[in-house]
């Protein structure tokens, strides 16, 4: 059975920040093999008491939004949990939990947000990594692309297809034109700010 410890050991000490965002087939399998009946479990309603102190929020944070996007990709259970962990990185939030925790493992708690098709949810992210983590420059980087996104298209294009969404012209010329990484380069640039 997992439990919080068993999560934030593995995502914090075993992966680690190198390997958080690596798109990596056997890290995928791992996180699957290891949490997936965890995260069914969340899906259930299970784990409410985790929320009831910072790391326990915290690894239920992460079973609820970074594992399935690594267990699901291209799959629209990616995205199938965002709800709760967006309300339970919101709750941490309010209850300031987020700054019991150290950087670089705060981060997660903003990364709901992050993943949020609503501009608000996007404006806090951002102002969350430069209040709270502001020597987290390259999260802020995202949390600002990312946000430009959904300032451009109310939604994250790229899900269209997981999602079973129709993508409309000016989304389709966003992702012909190299999409996310574009506009992460356009950022980097100065070209958009």
């Amino acid at each position: 059975m997992s439990t919080p410890e068993s999560i934030l050991a593995f995502w914090l000490d075993e992966v680690g920040p190198k390997g958080w965002y690596a798109k990596d087939d056997a890290l995928d399998a791992a996180i699957t093999e290891r949490f997936g009946a965890a995260w069914e479990g969340l899906m259930e309603g299970r784990y409410g008491l985790w929320l009831t102190y910072p790391s326990g929020a915290l690894a239920y944070i992460l079973l609820a939004d970074q594992f399935p996007r690594n267990m699901f990709r291209d799959d629209a259970r990616a995205f199938a949990s965002d709800e709760v962990g967006r309300a339970a990185a919101k709750q941490a939030i309010h209850r300031g939990w987020d700054l019991k925790i150290d950087p670089p493992a705060r981060q997660f708690f903003y990364l709901p947000l992050m993943h949020s098709e609503n501009l608000c949810d996007q404006d806090r992210c951002v102002r969350l990594f430069k209040e709270r983590m502001p020597d987290a420059e390259n999260n802020l980087l995202h949390a600002r692309v990312h946000r430009e996104v959904i300032r451009r298209f109310g939604r994250f294009p790229y899900r269209n297809e997981a999602l079973s969404r129709r993508t409309n012209p000016p989304e389709q010329a966003f992702l012909d034109q190299g999409g996310y990484g574009a506009t992460l380069r356009d950022f980097q640039s100065g070209v958009a700010a």
